[in-house]
């Protein structure tokens, strides 16, 4: 088990999922601490990536950037494209976490270096389901660069 909580962004401006997700997330993998960014001005700006000269951020580094693409002020494409154009975040996974399944939209995430790209199921079911997954590999499973780790135990 990692022995430091894994820092979590999340970057999502409807409210319910924001909530389920963090509930999720802390179900899920005891060790993460979650800062909740309410639209992609607001993510840009924790990250130090606002204005036109961006600074080293006053803020830690996440572990994880979980990013709805549909966001107020600023696009998520566009905020993803700004964390994989900074150097000290370019190796920070971001995963896409949205409701569009827009094949023009996957495409450009991942050429916009996205380490993953989910679409939010409609039931409540399965995307508790998928969050609890989410969860698990990124924050437990998943190993990070520069990060000291022990090998969890996989459930059968």
């Amino acid at each position: 088990m990692r022995s430091e909580p894994v820092l979590v962004l999340l970057v999502e401006d409807n409210e319910d999922h924001a909530e389920l997700l963090k509930r999720t997330l802390r179900e899920a993998a005891a060790m993460v601490r979650i800062v909740h960014a309410r639209d992609g001005e607001a993510a840009l700006d924790y990250l130090g990536l606002s204005g036109t000269e961006p600074g080293e951020g006053r803020n830690e580094t996440p572990g994880l950037v979980l990013l709805d693409l549909r966001l107020p002020r600023i696009d998520g494409l566009d905020v993803l494209r700004r964390i994989k154009e900074a150097k000290r975040l370019r190796l920070v996974p971001v995963v896409v976490l949205t409701t569009s399944s827009a094949p023009s939209d996957i495409s450009r995430a991942y050429r916009l270096h996205a380490n993953s790209y989910l679409a939010k199921p409609v039931s409540f079911d399965h995307f508790s389901r998928l969050m609890r997954t989410l969860s698990r590999y990124w924050t437990v499973w998943n190993a990070r660069p520069g990060a000291p780790r022990t090998a969890p135990a996989v459930p059968a």
